[in-house]
């Protein structure tokens, strides 16, 4: 169509040939890469990124796309499978030339694309809390760092009073490290060894090289686990750091919950729970529990009214296959895929390419975006400053925010910096 164009207007005037540019331009599409979990354990969580990552993309499209090249989309399900990560993150850089790809959930995936997007130098936009201890020049970590969840949840409960700390997680790299993380910093806060539940494994020479009680994904029974929280927690001051992941949480707070554990009995503050996994949980049972993100709903800005808004009338225009657009809610994972989109737009415009060394390079020079959850700024370790929300789950499901923290820097790097 733009040939034919092209051979009708040769030999025009100039005025016709601008004209026929400007027509070129609207037509270009630039391929972007999308990778989650759309069946599987953590499909639960991952499919509303896909969502509001297709939102994003038709808003920032209505606005013209990026540098005149509308956004085209490639979705493909990881399907919580890992080494399917690693297949699908191949075909989008490798067959699709997608020029950035926004995906994973779980740090496990995560480290099982990263070989293939520093081989091939690609650009994986990350979206989801994990626990540091890396620094790849092909990952934009719009994620939260420990340091911008994990540390402020334990100064609020240290501020409550707690002294006892039990430490339980999902069986893989992100719950591992991150609670050895918060060993090192409840130590460094004076709460001895004997107050923190869940136990340790030791290597031969006796140091401790895991803290806390794991279960695998897709484990069901927390009978066990729920009766030694509450022996625990029969003194009154204490309180887990959860870091469960998926549909796990639905079985764990079901028998929390049923062995009469409440928010002042013993408040469970979870990393992987957002208001989107509350519409799978029974939520009414979990009054007083607490999160701590990056983003809530609940934040009373016009931004985030705004984007809330938007997001819900484009979820009853959508006509995605199979999406659920009822009773549908907004969430710090949604939001940071949400500004992770604008941020690589900035970037992409500052650099005048699409090419990912330059657009490495103008993320490093600093770029702002006022998002829903605040002003957020890319840094040249690859992650961002923003702010941190401490809340406290309602019968709605919604939390209410107690404490804010303002424009913390996101740190990468802390094993070793508590000592």
């Amino acid at each position: 169509m733009i040939s034919k164009f092209g051979k009708i207007l040769a030999g025009a005037s100039i005025a016709a040939a601008s004209f026929l540019t400007s027509l070129s331009a609207a037509d270009k599409a630039v391929k972007v890469g999308v990778l989650h979990s759309l069946s599987g354990t953590m499909a639960i969580s991952e499919t509303s990124l896909r969502d509001v990552l297709l939102f994003t993309f038709d808003e920032i499209n209505a606005k013209g796309g990026v540098l005149g090249h509308k956004i085209e989309p490639v979705v493909v399900d990881g399907a919580s499978n890992w080494p399917l990560f690693k297949e699908k993150a191949e075909q989008l850089l490798v067959q699709d030339k997608v020029a950035v790809v926004f995906g994973c959930w779980t740090s496990v995936s995560r480290k099982s694309v990263l070989p293939v997007f520093e081989k091939e130098n690609g650009l994986l936009f990350y979206p989801v809390q994990y626990e540091g201890e890396e620094e790849s020049q092909n990952v934009c970590y719009t994620a939260e760092a420990v340091n911008q969840q994990a540390t402020p949840a334990v100064d609020y409960y240290l501020q409550e009073g707690k002294k006892r700390f039990y430490l339980l997680g999902s069986d893989y790299v992100y719950p591992q490290t991150t609670n050895l993380v918060l060993l090192e910093y409840l130590l460094s806060k004076g709460v001895p060894l004997e107050n923190i539940g869940g136990g340790f494994k030791k290597d031969a020479s006796g140091k401790i090289i895991s803290a806390g009680k794991y279960t695998p994904f897709g484990h069901n029974d927390y009978q066990q686990i729920v009766a030694e929280i509450k022996q625990f927690a029969a003194s009154g001051d204490a309180c887990v750091i959860s870091t469960l992941n998926g549909d796990t949480n639905v079985p764990f707070f079901k028998e929390y919950a049923a062995a009469g554990l409440t928010a002042e009995t013993c408040p469970v503050v979870s990393f992987s729970i957002s208001e989107d996994e509350f519409r799978g949980l029974p939520a009414k049972q979990l009054v007083g529990q607490l999160g701590c993100w990056t983003y809530f709903q609940s934040i009373d800005t016009p931004a985030n009214a705004k984007f809330v808004a938007n997001f819900q009338s484009w979820l009853q225009k959508s006509t995605v296959p199979g999406i659920v657009k009822e009773g549908r809610v907004t969430c710090s994972p949604m939001v940071l895929s949400y500004v992770g989109a604008y941020l690589w737009k900035a970037a992409v415009e500052k650099a005048g390419s699409f090419e990912v060394d330059k657009v490495r390079a103008a993320w490093k020079s600093g770029i702002s975006f006022d998002g829903p959850g605040g002003t957020v700024t890319t840094q040249p370790n690859m992650h961002l400053t923003k702010n941190v929300y401490i809340g406290e789950t309602k019968a709605d499901g919604q939390f209410k925010i107690l404490n804010e923290f303002k424009a913390v820097y996101g740190e990468p790097w802390l094993k070793g910096k508590f000592k």
